[in-house]
C-alpha cells in the first residue's frame, strides 16, 4: 500500500499491530488509539488473516490517513511480524514506535503515559509493565499468572535483566533503540521475542523504564500462546543465561591471569 503522508519530524509516533484472525478486534483498537492520541499513526501487520482482518485494515485504511497496513503472505509469528513493522517504520522516518497487541490486553489509553516517559527523558524504552506498584492483570485464570511471573523471575535472574516483566509486549521505542539492535538477528517469538529485545537493548547501554498498566485477558477470539512459545522461551532463556554465565566466567578468569601476569 503505498504512503499517502511522510512520517515527518523526529517525534512521530507509530503503533505496530500485528493481527492473525483479529477481525472483530481491530476497530475497536484503532479507534481506542486515536482517541487516547489523535496524531498517532497506525501500522495493522497482518499475516494473511483467514477471517478477513486485512480487507477489514485495508478498509480502515482507505477512510483514515493515519491507519497503514502491511500484508504479508502468510503466519510467520509474532516476532516476525514486528521486525517487519519495526523495518517499516524506520524506512519512514518514525522517531517513536510502540509494540500493541490487538486484542485489547493493552489498554490504548494508556499510550500517553508511555510516551510521556520518552519525552521527559526517563528512559529509551517505555514499558507496560503488570509487575511494578501500580501494574496488574484482569481475568487470568490462576495458571497464566504463574506461569507469567514465574518466567519473569527466571528471565530476570538468568539474564541479569533488572525488569520486572520482561516479557510485557506493550513498549515504546525510541528509534534509535531499533536501529541498534540489529533486527534481522532476531528470529525468536512470543514470550522469547520481548525477552530478546529487552535483553538486547539492555546490553547496548539503552535504559528501560517500567510504567504500571492493568493488563486485560481478551474478550474475543482465541490466544496465540501455545506449548510451542513456551518451551522456546525457557530453552532460549536458558541459552542465553549459560553464554552470559560463560562470558562473566572467562572475563574473571582473563583478569586473575592479566594480575598474575603484572607481578
Amino acid at each position: 500500500m503505498a504512503d499517502r503522508q511522510d512520517a515527518g519530524s523526529p517525534g512521530a509516533v507509530v503503533v505496530v499491530i500485528p493481527t492473525y484472525d483479529e477481525r472483530e478486534n481491530l476497530g475497536p483498537i484503532v479507534r481506542r488509539v486515536h482517541a487516547a492520541n489523535p496524531t498517532a499513526h497506525v501500522l495493522v501487520v497482518d499475516d494473511n488473516s483467514p477471517d478477513g482482518t486485512g480487507e477489514l485494515a485495508e478498509r480502515l485504511a482507505a477512510g483514515d490517513e493515519r491507519v497503514r497496513v502491511l500484508r504479508r503472505t502468510g503466519k510467520a509469528g509474532l516476532g516476525a511480524a514486528y521486525v517487519a513493522g519495526f523495518k517499516w517504520a524506520l524506512a519512514r522516518g518514525y522517531g517513536v514506535v510502540v509494540e500493541m497487541d490487538a486484542d485489547g490486553s493493552h489498554a490504548p489509553e494508556d499510550l500517553p503515559r508511555l510516551l510521556e516517559v520518552l519525552s521527559r527523558g526517563r528512559g529509551d524504552v517505555a514499558l507496560g509493565s503488570r509487575y511494578v506498584p501500580g501494574g496488574r492483570v484482569v481475568n487470568w485464570p490462576w495458571y497464566r499468572q504463574w506461569l507469567s511471573r514465574g518466567g519473569n523471575v527466571y528471565s530476570k535472574l538468568a539474564l541479569g535483566v533488572a525488569v520486572n516483566d520482561v516479557t510485557g509486549g506493550y513498549r515504546a521505542y525510541r528509534r534509535e533503540v531499533l536501529e541498534a539492535l540489529a533486527l534481522d538477528e532476531i528470529a525468536s517469538q512470543g514470550y522469547c521475542f520481548q525477552v530478546d529485545l529487552a535483553r538486547r537493548a539492555v546490553q547496548a547501554g539503552f535504559s528501560i523504564a517500567e510504567v504500571p498498566i492493568t493488563f486485560v485477558e481478551r474478550e474475543y477470539g482465541e490466544s496465540k500462546m501455545s506449548g510451542v512459545i513456551v518451551r522456546e522461551a525457557l530453552l532460549r532463556v536458558t541459552e542465553w543465561g549459560l553464554r552470559r554465565r560463560g562470558e562473566q566466567l572467562a572475563g574473571l578468569f582473563r583478569s586473575r591471569r592479566g594480575g598474575r601476569d603484572a607481578n
